[in-house]
C-alpha cells in the first residue's frame, strides 16, 4: 500500500492533475460516405432481383412523370432529408437530390432520430411536385413543392388543421384536390389502437385546407365490432370511375395487413371489401422457411 508521503503518491497526484477537462459538444459532418459491396444476385432475363434499392429505403412512394419514375421515402430526423430517386423501369435506381437539403426549410436539432419524417407521399400534378409527408415533434404535417424533382424544393407549407401522420394527397380529374391522413378517431378511443382515417379538400392556390370540409372515412378499420388497431397509411387511387382507399391495418408488426375499401363519389362512405385484408402474413406459419415479416406498409 503507498503511503500518503511515498514517491508513488506525487506521481498520482500529477497524473491526476494532468487528466484533460471533460468536454461536450455538438458533432458534425461536411461529407460523409458509406461503402458497401451489392450483394444483389444477377437475376435470369425478364425477372429482377430483391432488394432493389439495399439500405435504408422505409415507407416509399412512387409517382411517375413521362417515362421516369421518382421516389422517396421517410428519413426520420437525418439531414439531408427525403431523398429523391429516379428510375426508368422500377429496379435500376439513381439518387438525384434530397427535397430537404436545407437548414432553414427545416430543423431537427435535438429530435430522437426515430422521430421527425415519416412516410412521405410524393405526386406529379400539371407541371409540379408535389411531397406531403409528417415531422413528427417538429412542426406536424406540411407539403413542398418543386418544378423539378432534382430541387430546388420549396419552403413547408404547413397544415396546422391536418393532425395525425401519412397524409396522402390526391388530385381528381374534376380539379379538386384532397388530403388524407391518419388521426384520433371521432369522441373518446373505443380500445387501444383505435384510430381513423380523415379526408379534407385542399386549395392549392390558397395553400390550405378549407374550412369545414374534414370528413371521416374509416372508424377503426374493416370492422370496427372486431376491434381492429392501426388503421393508418391512407392512399386513394381512381380507376374507372371507382374511387379506391387502400390502408394499412393492424400496425407495422406481425399483424400487419393491407384493406382496401371503394366508392363511386368521394360524397358517399367507402366500403370495404368483403374478401380483406388484400396483403397479409399475420396467418402464416411462423417457423416458415426464408420468412418475410414484419414488412410494415404496403
Amino acid at each position: 500500500m503507498t503511503g500518503c508521503n511515498s514517491p508513488g503518491s506525487s506521481g498520482a497526484a500529477q497524473q491526476a492533475a494532468a487528466k484533460p477537462e471533460a468536454m461536450s459538444a455538438e458533432v458534425t459532418f461536411d461529407w460523409f460516405k458509406y461503402a458497401t459491396p451489392n450483394n444483389r444476385p444477377t437475376a435470369p432475363a425478364g425477372e429482377y432481383a430483391n432488394p432493389v434499392l439495399p439500405g435504408f429505403y422505409p415507407d416509399p412512394s412512387i409517382t411517375k412523370k413521362g417515362d421516369d419514375y421518382y421516389l422517396t421515402t421517410s428519413s426520420f430526423s437525418y439531414t439531408p432529408g427525403l431523398p429523391i430517386l429516379r428510375s426508368k423501369n422500377l429496379t435500376d435506381w439513381e439518387l438525384v437530390g434530397y427535397a430537404l437539403d436545407r437548414e432553414e426549410q427545416m430543423e431537427f436539432s435535438g429530435a430522437r432520430i426515430s422521430r421527425g419524417i415519416f412516410a412521405p407521399t410524393i405526386r406529379y400534378h400539371d407541371g409540379l411536385f408535389y411531397i406531403i409527408t409528417t415531422s413528427v415533434d417538429n412542426g406536424g404535417n406540411f407539403i413542398i413543392t418543386a418544378s423539378d424533382p432534382a430541387g430546388p424544393w420549396s419552403e413547408p407549407i404547413w397544415l396546422p388543421e391536418v393532425g395525425g401522420i401519412d397524409p396522402d394527397i390526391f388530385f381528381d380529374d374534376d380539379g379538386r384536390v384532397y388530403i388524407t391522413h391518419n388521426e384520433a378517431p371521432p369522441g373518446e378511443p373505443l380500445y387501444n389502437g383505435h384510430r381513423a382515417i380523415w379526408m379534407w379538400e385542399y386549395d392549392p392556390a390558397a395553400q390550405k385546407v378549407l374550412p369545414d370540409s374534414r370528413k371521416l372515412l374509416v372508424n377503426g378499420g374493416v370492422d370496427i365490432s372486431q376491434e381492429p388497431i392501426w388503421i393508418e397509411a391512407p392512399h386513394i387511387y381512381k380507376v374507372n370511375d371507382w374511387y379506391y382507399l387502400s390502408c394499412a391495418e393492424g400496425g407495422t408488426g406481425p399483424q400487419h395487413s393491407q384493406v382496401v375499401f371503394r366508392t363511386r363519389s368521394l360524397d358517399e362512405p367507402f366500403i370495404p371489401y368483403e374478401n380483406n385484408p388484400i396483403l397479409t402474413q399475420r396467418d402464416l406459419s411462423w417457423p416458415r422457411p426464408n420468412p418475410v415479416d414484419t414488412a410494415g406498409h404496403a
